[in-house]
């Protein structure tokens, strides 16, 4: 039997738990400045990625009650289409490779552009 821990690991694309907060962190148009309410942390991995992909949907919160170890990613961009998900995190991961280094985790649920 697995723990809690581990299933979190094994299964990261777990996202609908998040707090119903989540809404508030994100953005639907690659025109929009970010929500003031990011934390520091969420915000430079926001401007990354949005420099990065130009998603139409982006959604990032710190899910370790706000030490900024734990971070849950959801995206939507077409600089993803026709990739497989191994290569989409790979893309994710390597443009977040600096702040990756000092976070304990780091989810991420890529989803179909609207």
């Amino acid at each position: 039997m697995l723990s809690a821990f581990a299933r979190r690991l094994l299964y990261p694309r777990r996202i609908a738990s998040l707090p119903a907060t989540f809404s508030r962190y994100s953005s639907t148009s690659a025109g929009l400045k970010p929500p003031e309410s990011l934390s520091e942390g969420e915000l430079g991995i926001y401007n990354k990625l949005t420099d990065r992909f130009t998603p139409s949907q982006l959604q990032v919160q710190d899910v370790s009650g706000g030490c900024g170890t734990f971070y849950a990613i959801v995206i939507a961009s077409e600089a993803f289409t026709g990739l497989s998900t191994v290569k989409q995190h790979r893309l994710v991961t390597e443009t977040l490779k600096s702040e990756i280094e000092g976070i304990h985790g780091l989810q991420v649920r890529y989803v179909h552009p609207l």
